[in-house]
């Protein structure tokens, strides 16, 4: 998760870069087809399956409309007219989202201290806004970034269950695919204007294909696979945090002390949320 979280908020300075010459929608398509190519030689190479069961056809293209499709077309799309700051702390809803709709499907329990260490979290989020603006703009577009961040709580949810049956890669691969294909709409006018682009945008798209696509998701599989959704939610926190340290290497965007503090409160809530997941209670050790 700590290296999902990395690379992640390398995807937020990439995509400003992308989006220098790329529409939301060319963006979005480009992002897909190279990871769609990616995760293919990823299963050759891993011995995988090709396909899904057929049985299952309907639950990946479903579960690839709502993570792939709908999110990053939401996002993308709200944050042209919601401010960064905005978009964060609507975005910082996902993890709770996530926990309550766990609750309700998989009956996971959200304990103390992960109810603690997200609203620290939730803090930290605010001091980075802070941080980062004076004032903060939220117009009707703020639905699709929230739209986004219920599609992500959906995707963290929903996945789990296929993980008993496919391997994370295999269901990384099928859902990408899913995703893709409502996107292929746009892939015309994408084609047409593919010479236009600048090297930079290309390279960028290129890259958050392969690494915030293909890779990272799927390390969000595997790490699904192994340990509940909602507490791999509150690692979405984080995200902001290291979105800035690329936004300072790449864009030279310094983050000011409210920044920084907020950055190490949400990390600080990061590490209490984990308090029940890496510190075994002293009956547990006795057992």
């Amino acid at each position: 998760m700590v290296a999902l979280v990395i690379i992640w908020g390398s995807a937020f300075p990439t995509i400003k870069i992308a989006l220098g010459d790329l529409s939301a929608p060319h963006l979005t398509l480009g992002r897909h087809l190279v990871a769609s190519v990616v995760l293919y030689f990823f299963l050759l190479l891993s011995g995988c399956r090709l396909l899904p069961r057929k049985c299952d056809v309907p639950y990946f293209l479903l579960l690839g409309f709502i993570g792939i499709t709908i999110y990053h077309m939401a996002l993308n799309y709200g944050e042209l007219r919601v401010s960064a700051g905005g978009a964060s702390l609507i975005m910082a809803s996902a993890p709770a989202l996530t926990a309550i709709l766990a609750y309700f499907v998989y009956s996971e329990k959200f304990g103390r201290y992960r109810w603690i260490g997200s609203a620290i979290c939730f803090s930290g989020v605010i001091l980075l806004v802070l941080g980062e603006e004076r004032s903060i703009g939220v117009n009707i577009y703020a639905g699709l970034v929230f739209l986004s961040a219920v599609s992500t709580a959906l995707f963290f949810v929903l996945q789990k269950r296929l993980l008993s049956r496919y391997r994370p890669v295999e269901v990384t691969a099928f859902v990408t695919w899913a995703g893709t294909i409502p996107l292929m709409i746009f892939l015309p006018s994408f084609a047409s204007n593919f010479m236009s682009y600048g090297m930079g945008p290309i390279a960028a798209t290129i890259y958050a294909g392969i690494f915030p696509s293909a890779i990272a998701y799927s390390l969000l599989a595997f790490a699904l696979s192994r340990t509940s959704a909602s507490l791999i939610a509150t690692f979405l926190y984080a995200v902001p945090v290291f979105s800035l340290g690329f936004s300072w290497f790449l864009l030279y965007e310094i983050p000011g002390p409210l920044t920084l503090a907020g950055g190490i409160v949400v990390l600080a809530g990061i590490a209490i949320v984990n308090q029940t997941w890496v510190v075994k209670p002293k009956s547990a050790v006795r057992n």
